[in-house]
């Protein structure tokens, strides 16, 4: 498995908050966590694996290295964080610490932050499809 140094950074970053309480304290492995598999292979996925489509915008797939329970862990810590934010309603303290916890696992996902491709190419991660080198390939699907 590749790992680069951006992914060994966001694990040592899930596992430190872990340590000191602001995660579950453990992640549950299921084996129904397939719902990120699932809805994106509705969307478009651009030639290269990088980003799904959706509304005409891309979205950063997560890293394909990844080993299948890190990734499912990964993805049941990021549903419980968005839970999370959801149910602390106006606590800005609550809502700030669940929202860390969203952004902790999908840098570690590879859903943001550091690329998890090695060959340099840009992050077009949030850009609409058609102001970026898929403009041709985005434009061929409508047809």
């Amino acid at each position: 498995m590749a790992t680069s140094a951006g992914l060994s950074v966001c694990a040592a970053s899930l596992t430190g908050n872990l340590a000191r309480g602001n995660m579950l304290s453990s992640i549950r492995v299921s084996s129904h966590m397939t719902t990120e598999r699932t809805l994106t292979e509705t969307y478009p996925h651009t030639p290269d694996g990088r980003y799904f489509v959706v509304r005409g915008r891309l979205w950063r797939m997560s890293n394909p290295a990844l080993a299948e329970d890190v990734r499912a862990s990964l993805v049941a810590e990021l549903m419980s964080a968005r839970r999370a934010v959801r149910d602390a309603g106006n606590d800005p303290y609550a809502k700030e610490d669940a929202r860390g916890r969203v952004d902790t696992a999908k840098v570690a996902l590879g859903e943001r932050g550091p690329v998890w491709w090695t060959d340099g190419a840009p992050d077009y991660n949030r850009y609409l499809a058609k102001n970026t080198p898929y403009a041709d390939w985005y434009a061929g699907l409508d047809g």
